[in-house]
């Protein structure tokens, strides 16, 4: 592999590793077939990611596959707000960014809720900020797949609570659309974002439908959705039946919770189980060092 694409620097002593070793493959499910699919690696970019990566396409709307990384013991952020961050979880894994950015590489559009947004301080959710060393061959990956050359940032809030001075609303490059209930997307529209900062209203309720939501990625264009968060945006997904894939990052890393503790885990706010609870099939496992990777496909009879 090309190892140039990984950060190898050590990290301080009692830090966790970084997980810089390359993907190896370690099963595979047979390919189904599909009526299209997106993808198709080229070479430097499948030998860093131990193979090739291909994501059915559905017919009847878009896509949609998440991204996490979880503690072993099943938590995705270290505090109850999930301002830590997935670096925190996976130990700042540069495997698990690169994924990150090939993901993002392959997505017309990157789903946030305003949880996600309000706890980071970066400059929008683009292949190149995950992962700065792959910048060209994901830009390259792109041009390939006849894609634009940033995914959108779609971004769902039912409270409104976002910053407009937030460094993701200044990059004129990456479309952002801002989506919430009717009396949210007033008040957005009030509060000063940028011009190119779109604002849609989906619904007259207090929440924005996970179908809504889907279906305005849809009228973007978007064939393939890439959603990063939160638990609540997946866990609202996941009950609609609308996850078609999960791909999940698991760091080798016990937290723990107590009653002072509270972490937050890969779905929040919706009980699935008994009555929606949902069977995944394993599609893929790889390692890089410690850390597993793992993708599941979420069939629409799966409860």
């Amino acid at each position: 592999m090309t190892t140039s694409l990984l950060d190898t620097r050590p990290l301080p002593s009692r830090s966790a590793p970084r997980g810089t070793e390359p993907l190896s493959l370690l099963f595979e499910a047979p390919a189904e077939a599909s009526t299209g699919v997106r993808g198709g690696l080229p070479a430097e970019l499948r030998r860093a990611y131990g193979g090739d990566l291909t994501i059915p396409l559905r017919d009847d709307r878009p896509t949609v596959i998440a991204n996490f990384v979880e503690t072993i013991d099943g938590a995705v952020a270290l505090d109850p707000d999930g301002r830590t961050g997935g670096g925190a979880v996976s130990g700042f894994s540069s495997t698990d960014r690169f994924v990150m950015g090939l993901l993002r590489a392959m997505a017309d559009v990157v789903l946030v809720g305003a949880g996600t947004v309000r706890a980071s301080a970066g400059t929008g959710w683009t292949p190149a900020r995950a992962h700065p060393q792959a910048a060209g061959l994901y830009r390259d990956l792109r041009r390939r797949l006849g894609l634009a050359p940033e995914p959108a940032t779609l971004i769902v809030t039912a409270s409104g609570d976002l910053d407009p001075t937030h460094a993701a609303f200044r990059n004129a490059d990456v479309p952002v659309v801002l989506a919430g209930p009717a009396g949210t997307a007033e008040r957005l529209r009030a509060a000063g974002f940028p011009d190119d900062a779109r604002i849609e209203s989906l619904g007259d309720g207090d929440e924005v439908a996970p179908e809504a939501l889907i279906d305005l990625a849809r009228r973007m264009g978007a064939r393939v959705v890439l959603s990063e968060g939160g638990p609540h945006v997946i866990a609202g997904l996941a009950a609609a039946g609308l996850l078609d894939e999960l791909f999940l990052t698991l760091a080798p890393q016990l937290v723990g919770r107590d009653r002072d503790s509270r972490r937050l885990a890969l779905l929040e706010g919706i009980a699935l189980w008994p009555e929606r609870a949902s069977w995944g099939e394993l599609l893929s496992v790889r390692r890089a060092g410690n850390h597993l990777f793992l993708r599941y496909r979420f069939p629409e009879d799966a409860s």
